[in-house]
């Protein structure tokens, strides 16, 4: 089998969700490459066992931990996480259980991390068209929106499809993060974009294409786009208030600091004044529209500005 790399100081370690994979998880350990060191597969409390179905691999790299209780996709990749940590591994790939993620291209996936370009990794299905046109519509209408409101909130402008799974991570990076600070369930990846931010490790995007076969996604759909948005203003306002408040002050905080208020008074005056001539029928004169535009649209060209300084201050390697 071919190797993925020749430099044995890196010990690859992948780790696995396992939910509902019972029929799949044996061929995608079977898959990976013979240069990884450890197989880390974390049955989710998983109804169908599919712990078992990685144990019955005669493959000495695979071990299993099981959560008794179902912990999300999140929670079960961080008890992963935590177990390639302990087994002294530098480089750790999540791969899902469910064979949407090749293994043929792990080279390309850690090689980032590999040459020291980036702390962090993700696979990106935008990059290649022709797979791109075998991804459900559903799916790319909703990477495609998600994306720009990801590059938002994380503050990584330079990345695409955000909700990739198939990641890379160096080990110093994760010892650098609060694994409770990170969400559990189906938001984990968006909100470990938000958390590798705030500590500004360098982040890639790497071309990896779609695979998309017969097996079923838990995914609630309607529950996740309920509770999506509440995430990402609460990821977004925890990364500005750390990254431009507590860990440092420049000239995006003093803009945010202005703009902000600035704008809520515009536009609150402005809704006021509508309001009262629409109640009495009296027009309201010139001075007055300009007193509650004016703040709108300076603190607007303000509010432009601190987005311009976080799209230059997206993590790059120094060296």
């Amino acid at each position: 089998m071919k190797k993925v790399h020749d430099d044995m100081a890196h010990r690859l370690a992948v780790v696995i969700p396992a939910y509902k994979v019972y029929h799949y998880i044996g061929d995608v350990i079977q898959a990976i490459p013979a240069d990884v060191s450890e197989i880390i597969v974390v049955d989710d409390g998983c109804p169908e066992y599919s712990g078992k179905a990685a144990e019955y691999e005669a493959d000495h790299r695979v071990s299993v931990i099981y959560n008794y209780k179902n912990k999300g996709v999140g929670g079960a990749v961080i008890e992963g996480y935590k177990r390639a940590l302990e087994l002294n591994c530098t480089v750790v790939v999540k791969m899902d259980g469910d064979g949407q993620m090749d293994p043929a291209y792990l080279k390309d996936l850690i090689a980032p991390i590999i040459d020291c370009s980036a702390d962090y990794a993700k696979g990106n299905r935008f990059f290649n068209f022709r797979a791109l046109k075998a991804m459900p519509f559903i799916r790319l209408f909703g990477n495609s929106a998600l994306s720009f409101v990801l590059k938002l909130t994380s503050g990584y402008w330079n990345l695409s499809d955000p909700t990739n799974g198939y990641t890379a991570i160096s080990s110093q990076t994760l010892r650098r993060l609060d694994f409770d600070k990170i969400s559990a369930g189906y938001f984990f990846e968006s909100d470990m974009l938000i958390n590798l931010n705030i500590i500004n490790a360098v982040a890639a995007d790497v071309d990896i294409p779609a695979k998309y076969g017969d097996e079923n996604s838990s995914l609630n759909i309607p529950k996740t786009l309920i509770s999506f948005p509440s995430k990402l203003l609460s990821g977004l306002l925890r990364r500005i208030l750390l990254k431009y408040f507590l860990y440092d002050f420049n000239m995006a905080s003093v803009y945010m600091l202005l703009g902000i208020p600035m704008f809520l008074f515009g536009v609150s005056l402005g809704l006021y004044e509508w309001v009262q001539s629409s109640l009495t029928g009296l027009i309201r004169s010139p001075g007055t529209i300009m007193l509650a535009a004016l703040p709108i649209i300076v603190s607007f060209q303000m509010l432009l500005q601190a987005i311009n300084i976080d799209i230059l201050s997206v993590p790059k390697r120094r060296c």
